[in-house]
């Protein structure tokens, strides 16, 4: 017992004599290396995120800051053991450290406000080039009169400017970002606001207040207050991160319900093909009797009523018919013939066919410059005449198309917006459905879209609708672009 309280006392007295200084800036910097090391670890490739693009430059901002804050302890410890020329090495390494790190942090805020709306960093965006160049050109001019009051006072500097600007606009970044998350995770976006305030709190306490000064209010050290901001910035940040598990999670059960879609409309298929074929030869001969009947009807001078009651006949005839070939249809699609082809060429196609229909139509169109994808013009075409014509029935007295396009990780995404009366919740998970129709009876077979679904599948791509009662529809259609296409199917060889 008496060994044991000795080995605790001298415990006791190695630690106490150890500066509070020392194990302030070790987790100082533990705080940003593991902030760097949970970014790293997150598969971010597969990810639709706004953040996915960005987050990187924000985990090299956690590993370059980390190893600064870890530089500051050498000349601490060593103390008097250094000569000028070490301690004047490791300054400078440690202002290009800072320099880079507050660098990266300023273009990560950038990144995502960029991301969020591009019109904001129009004017902002040369910022942290201008800045890092400014301070290269000072410690290239003064090169020949440089020593540690001078790279202390540049330090200040980079403080002032780099540092206090980067925390700034990061915060922004992640406080605007927050409120998008808001429809993902109520929880998420709360941890995004709080990682931006927490960085406003950085950058100010960075910037603004020298180093190793004392808050006069409280009498507490600044690195203490700048280790809590950073430590609860990365606290909140890798508790954010989890958005990217959840879209993960999303995006299986939508891979789940997509493969149970599959698996329906092929037994669907079989069936659907089989009724089609018993139909279409009934149908036919019916057809042919009624023409042979008006035929002679009217050769023999027959009633204009009985004429017109077997027109009436033939009508209904016919549209029998055309839901059987809309059966097959469904049933045995042709193989694609998959050529290089440009997605806005087939949009802008559809639109000229329906060109009498969009008369009372305010069409807006924002089709970005994009790389050719592999398709079927025919099956592509035949997409976008249906979406096109299920906005124009939701809408027969005028509204708003808005079809966009654009380009990102590998897939040509089209967005097709319509301000119809839009689909209720209890049916949207349906629309893909075979024979499910919110129209009149005799108005739609519900096919439509399900032989949609079918060709953009054959085109190994995706197409959802997200839409809600009162606030219209949207399409959103995703199809790999030639060279990611031509990557897969090497791969599937």
């Amino acid at each position: 017992m008496l060994r044991r309280m000795t080995t605790f006392l001298s415990l006791y007295d190695l630690f106490s004599n150890i500066p509070l200084v020392y194990p302030l800036y070790f987790f100082y910097g533990a705080a940003f290396l593991v902030l760097g090391i949970s970014i790293s670890v997150k598969e971010l490739k597969a990810s639709d995120l706004k953040l996915s693009n960005s987050l990187w430059m924000l985990g090299m901002f956690g590993y370059i800051h980390g190893f600064y804050e870890w530089l500051q302890l050498l000349p601490l410890i060593q103390g008097g053991r250094m000569i000028w020329q070490e301690i004047f090495l490791i300054k400078l390494i440690s202002l290009a450290t800072i320099i880079l790190s507050f660098f990266f942090l300023f273009l990560f805020g950038l990144s995502l406000i960029s991301a969020l709306d591009k019109k904001q960093t129009k004017w902002v965006k040369g910022i942290p080039y201008t800045l890092t160049l400014l301070w290269a050109v000072v410690l290239w001019k003064n090169w020949s009169d440089i020593d540690l009051l001078f790279l202390w006072h540049v330090e200040v500097g980079v403080r002032y400017t780099l540092g206090l600007t980067a925390g700034l606009i990061t915060g922004y970044g992640l406080i605007t970002y927050s409120r998008e998350m808001k429809n993902i995770s109520g929880p998420v976006s709360r941890n995004f606001l709080f990682s931006g305030i927490a960085i406003l709190f950085y950058g100010v306490l960075t910037g603004i207040i020298h180093l190793r000064e004392l808050l006069t209010l409280f009498h507490v050290p600044v690195e203490f207050l700048r280790g809590a901001a950073v430590v609860l910035f990365s606290y909140f940040i890798i508790k954010a991160l989890n958005i990217f598990d959840i879209e993960t999670r999303r995006k299986i059960e939508q891979q789940t319900r997509l493969l149970v879609q599959t698996e329906k409309l092929s037994s669907l298929g079989q069936l659907a093909a089989g009724i089609a074929h018993e139909i279409n030869n009934p149908l036919t001969n019916a057809s042919l009797g009624i023409q042979t009947l008006k035929t002679r009807l009217k050769s023999n001078g027959g009633q204009h009523d009985t004429v017109e009651k077997l027109d009436a006949v033939e009508r209904n005839i016919d549209r029998a018919s055309v839901i059987a070939q809309e059966l097959l249809q469904f049933s045995r699609q042709r193989e694609a013939e998959f050529v290089p082809l440009n997605i806005n060429s087939i949009i802008s196609g559809s639109l000229t066919l329906l060109g009498h229909k969009l008369k009372n139509i305010n069409l807006q169109q924002d089709l970005a410059p994009v790389v050719d994808i592999m398709g079927d013009s025919g099956k592509l075409e035949q997409v976008f005449i249906n979406i096109f014509s299920n906005s124009l029935e939701a809408m027969p007295d005028g509204g708003r198309i808005s079809i966009s396009s654009s380009q990102k990780n590998g897939l040509i995404e089209v967005r097709v917006t319509d301000t119809g009366p839009g689909i209720a919740g209890e049916n949207l998970s349906r629309v893909f459905d075979p024979f499910f129709t919110t129209k009149e009876i005799g108005s739609g077979t519900g096919l439509g879209l399900s032989i949609c679904y079918g060709i953009i599948k054959q085109h190994y791509g995706h197409i959802e609708l997200s839409s809600a009662t009162g606030k219209g529809t949207t399409a959103t259609i995703k199809i790999p672009t030639r060279e990611q296409y031509e990557k897969n199917t090497d791969c599937g060889r």
